[in-house]
């Protein structure tokens, strides 16, 4: 599949669950979390639109669009998609909270829908036990064969993206939403360095990942505040 690709950036949510402050403004390895996103959007998209909270203005990177979120991840998927170009062929939909996203991740659910399917995701397996607890106790142990983590960035055909949010739906997930409609969603290999920064406790990983990322070169290097220096805060 030939044609325009672009990018949304979700970064329009409170982040209720990570505390006082909306995460995507986090920083990590000295940059905001926003702003890694974009970035590794415009390195891979013809075009990008940002999706910020109401209220909330771009101070970052350019980008082609600004859009205001809404008050459910579905409705800021829609601000941004109405600033896509109409003859847009692909969308790239990513969220701040997976700040280390590679290059490569997003490179490769785009190279998956352009092979021809209707969406394409990365994942990685799940390794570890998998149990449902009640009350602080083990109720059960689900079998895992066939189950795995999610990330983003994911991709979709652009028409079929939006025609499944023609009648405007809440889903959970986009890739979901895909299959219920009766759409091809593959994937992809994810990335275990790929983190989701939903706490406290996970930004503190992103960060060391992101600290050994940028010290690997150099021995000597303890801080990455000198990395930010000049780089604007993006919290006007």
């Amino acid at each position: 599949m030939q044609g325009a690709l672009w990018a949304i950036v979700l970064a329009g949510g409170a982040s209720r669950r990570f505390g006082e402050r909306a995460k995507q403004f986090e920083h990590v390895g000295g940059v905001p979390m926003v702003a890694r996103t974009v970035a590794a959007a415009r390195r891979t998209c013809d075009g990008v639109v940002v999706v910020l909270p109401p209220g909330r203005s771009w101070a970052g990177e350019p980008v082609d669009a600004v859009a205001e979120g809404g008050d459910h991840q579905s409705e800021s998927l829609r601000a941004g998609l109405a600033a896509v170009p109409a003859d847009a062929a692909i969308v790239a939909v990513a969220d701040p909270a997976h700040p280390l996203a590679s290059d490569a991740l997003f490179e490769a659910v785009v190279e998956a829908v352009r092979g021809g399917a209707d969406g394409a995701v990365p994942v990685i397996p799940i390794l570890e036990v998998v149990q449902r607890v009640r009350d602080g106790q083990v109720v059960e142990t689900l079998p895992k064969d066939d189950l795995v983590l999610t990330q983003t960035p994911q991709a979709f055909r652009a028409d079929v993206l939006r025609a499944v949010h023609a009648d405007r739906p809440r889903p959970v997930e986009n890739s979901g939403l895909l299959v219920e409609r009766g759409h091809r969603v593959v994937t992809v290999s994810g990335d275990v360095g790929n983190v989701h920064v939903t706490t406290q406790q996970e930004h503190a990983i992103a960060e060391r990942l992101a600290f050994r990322e940028i010290c690997s070169p150099s021995p000597g290097c303890t801080t990455t505040e000198d990395r930010a220096t000049g780089l604007p805060d993006y919290n006007e």
